[in-house]
């Protein structure tokens, strides 16, 4: 970070905490309750994620002066829509069963209000440098959230991590199975990852009490 000010610095590290995207602004909540049941599939929304939203912040902000007020919100979706067809064929051509996995929940990206927030709320005020370090900050503190979810949720309810089995095989009883340990199959239901997001906002809280005064 020696590299940046102090002001830029905030814009990378405010949203992995204090002014995170999921946890305190309470936004982007709906791919974090339908994707994360396997970590391979939060990395990869991350990814995608952090891709539209690092170029399209630096696109918005590149276009700021000469997009008509009265159309900007239509001029916000072509270009996110734009970069979310680019994310979903390189899904296809690539990591096509992934992509399957995914399904709509890539092309819904195009309506994630954590991204459209930040170009209506920051690269339309904004220069390229500013717009993109903020555009990466909040793409990784959502990132960060839906990776905590999709380890516990994995890990917990199928007992795997990637899809390489951490803790045993539970079909041969080694490992934890073999000590009578069985998977929580609730970890793999949507209602869980909102329940995962609560303690996460709890832990989060309980550590910082300015947040807890100001909300």
């Amino acid at each position: 970070m020696g590299l940046l000010s102090k002001k830029d610095q905030k814009l990378i590290l405010d949203p992995l905490a204090d002014d995170n995207p999921i946890t305190i602004q309470v936004l982007g909540i709906c791919s974090a309750l339908a994707i994360t049941a396997q970590l391979k599939a939060s990395i990869v929304m991350s990814i995608a994620v952090l891709f539209v939203m690092g170029v399209g912040n630096v696109v918005i902000s590149a276009m700021r002066n000469i997009i008509p007020s009265k159309i900007r919100i239509i001029v916000q979706l072509v270009v996110v829509a734009t970069l979310v067809i680019v994310v979903d064929q390189v899904l296809k051509a690539y990591a096509y069963s992934l992509s399957k996995e995914l399904s709509v929940f890539v092309g819904l990206i195009i309506t994630n209000c954590i991204i459209m927030g930040r170009f209506e709320a920051f690269a339309l005020g904004n220069g390229l440098w500013r717009s993109f370090l903020d555009g990466i900050g909040n793409a990784l503190g959502y990132g960060v959230i839906l990776v905590i979810i999709g380890f516990f949720r994995e890990l917990l309810g199928s007992g795997t991590l990637l899809g390489f089995k951490v803790l045993g095989d539970p079909i041969e009883k080694t490992g934890l199975y073999s000590i009578g340990y069985e998977n929580n199959g609730f970890m793999l239901l949507s209602p869980m990852a909102l329940i995962v997001v609560g303690l996460i906002i709890w832990v989060q809280r309980s550590r910082n009490k300015a947040l807890i005064e100001e909300n």
